[in-house]
């Protein structure tokens, strides 16, 4: 019988910890707790890291084209559901089915706005466009004490900024 003797590898971050993986970009070896598994293999933070830099697209005047433009469109969606809120009863079904058309709506203006760039840091501000576009109708609704108006802005903002933050990063739910 032979004996093989194989040289232990560690990991390059942890060089305590004993590992036979290595990044499938770089191949440094990595231990399990900072592979990161992507759907071709496992690869270092550093790769992962330098791999998703190529994604962000933006460019400075995205930010702000696409804050003013979510803002706007904000403010317009939060004053249409200001006159919804005293309808009733239908008010309620109208709310639920027309914020994610405000939000899908809004959305695909900011992809037009912004030419499809990409950053993660673009879709925040664009989340925060939205909300403080429709701040000054909340503030009415707050000063005039209009208790449906008040749950129907929140409802608008519960349900349409997640909903354009998601379609903006392409994050999907159900595959």
């Amino acid at each position: 019988m032979t004996d093989t003797i194989s040289a232990a590898t560690y990991c390059y971050v942890h060089p305590d910890r004993e590992t036979s993986l290595r990044c499938k970009r770089c191949e440094k070896p990595i231990c399990a707790s900072c592979a990161q598994r992507t759907p071709t293999g496992y690869m270092c933070r550093d790769c992962v890291r330098s791999h998703q830099k190529s994604f962000d697209t933006s460019e400075w005047y995205d930010y702000i084209f696409g804050f003013l433009t979510a803002g706007f469109l904000s403010a317009i969606a939060a004053f249409l559901v200001t006159l919804i809120g005293g309808i009733g009863f239908i008010g309620w079904l109208l709310i639920l089915s027309a914020a994610p058309i405000a939000g899908t709506t809004i959305a695909e203006a900011v992809r037009v706005v912004t030419r499809r760039h990409r950053s993660r840091s673009l879709f925040i501000t664009v989340a925060v466009g939205m909300v403080l576009g429709a701040l000054p109708v909340l503030i009415v609704q707050l000063l005039s004490m209009n208790i449906f108006g008040i749950v129907f802005q929140g409802i608008y903002l519960f349900i349409a900024v997640p909903l354009v933050y998601t379609r903006l990063s392409g994050i999907q739910l159900f595959k």
